[in-house]
């Protein structure tokens, strides 16, 4: 007798330009079809999505905002009966958690996206919203698991939250394209420098703009990206006299073609989940070099390898100017420290072995 799919919905605010919103869309594409009967629900718009699912089950409440389509999800998850349902971004996590109250025989599973405590630091939301808010600190011990992207992640909700140990778990970020790997060792001429992140101050291109104002030796910048902090960006660059040397690229879909010409990755975040864009950068074979902060960077970056972590501005400096004049980086061992922890098939396996087991309690 043939074995009964098991049904998961997979839940997202929508379907915009992040990292969240393509690992999980990846994910809910890549489950064995032949185990698992996935559906990808989006409570905002078809018209904005800029990711290709049209091999996925997916259906749109074309809601302006989380909070508009409550209703809609819960009237889905009654009339469909998952077996499981998984949801990731904080503000729909904490819906999600409510749902587990009118909905006790269904498995849910949460995805966090983010060091949370410092995350919170970059946040203008009102103080009942963020992390110290009752709702929030008590929606974790409500989910069967929470999936962490690093431990960094894992460490945080320990520390932050009164959660159960067992209910965290660890899946990295898959590498959800193919990248072709570039065979050019010799460094551009100028050096050519990328980041590729939302204009966002948790995002630290501002301490990037200050660090590339002091170099004494020509480059380009390739910044891929948009949001909120643009103008303030490229006002500063402006002032300290490289503004020419700045290109931005609001948003593209061939973001590898950029890391291919690029000689070295530019990380300046503060706070990650566990950066896809390294990951990518380092599959092409550009290195990166990334300030220390918690999120997964420590954990992905092998020093020597595929990159360098410095502790502060001076430490970057130097290192950019080392890696200018003696560039020692091996594209086929830089793309290899990622492609043998975080392909395709590693992460999706974790993914299967993780519903098939909260199944079976």
């Amino acid at each position: 007798m043939k074995q009964e799919k098991i049904k998961i919905i997979f839940v997202l605010p929508n379907l915009q330009a992040g990292g969240a919103e393509r690992v999980v869309s990846f994910v809910a594409q890549k489950l064995n079809p032949e185990i698992f009967d996935t559906t990808l629900v989006i409570i905002g718009y078809k018209k904005n999505a800029v990711y290709d699912l049209d091999s996925t089950n997916i259906v749109f409440f074309n809601k302006p905002r989380v909070q508009s389509g409550v209703v809609d999800l819960f009237k889905y998850i009654k009339r469909h009966k998952p077996q499981i349902v998984f949801s990731a971004v904080g503000h729909l996590n904490n819906v999600t958690a409510q749902f587990t109250w009118l909905f006790p025989k269904i498995k849910f599973v949460a995805r966090e996206v983010n060091v949370l405590s410092v995350l919170a630091q970059f946040s203008k939301r009102s103080s009942r919203f963020n992390i110290k808010s009752k709702i929030a600190k008590g929606r974790f011990n409500r989910f069967d698991k929470v999936i962490c992207q690093s431990q960094d992640m894992l460490d945080d909700l320990l520390k932050t939250y009164s959660i159960k140990p067992n209910k965290l778990v660890i899946i990295n970020n898959p590498v959800t394209s193919s990248f072709k790997l570039k065979t050019d060792t010799k460094v551009s001429d100028p050096i050519q420098f990328i980041t590729v992140a939302r204009l966002v101050k948790q995002k630290g291109h501002a301490r990037l703009i200050e660090v590339l104002g002091k170099l004494d030796f020509p480059f380009k910048y390739t910044i891929v990206g948009d949001g909120p902090e643009k103008n303030n960006i490229l006002k500063r660059a402006k002032a300290l006299d490289f503004i020419d040397s700045i290109e931005n690229i609001p948003f593209t879909k061939n973001v590898s073609k950029y890391l291919e010409k690029s000689d070295l990755y530019l990380q300046g975040s503060f706070v990650e989940g566990f950066p896809n864009a390294i990951i990518e950068s380092c599959m092409v074979g550009t290195p990166i070099l990334a300030f220390n902060a918690p999120g997964g960077i420590n954990e992905i970056i092998k020093p020597g390898i595929n990159g360098y972590v410095v502790e502060n501005e001076k430490q970057y400096i130097d290192h950019l100017k080392k890696i200018k004049s003696s560039y020692n980086f091996t594209p086929s061992k830089v793309s290899e420290t990622v492609s043998s922890r975080y392909s395709e098939s590693i992460i999706i396996k974790k993914y299967e072995n993780l519903f098939i087991s909260i199944l079976k309690k």
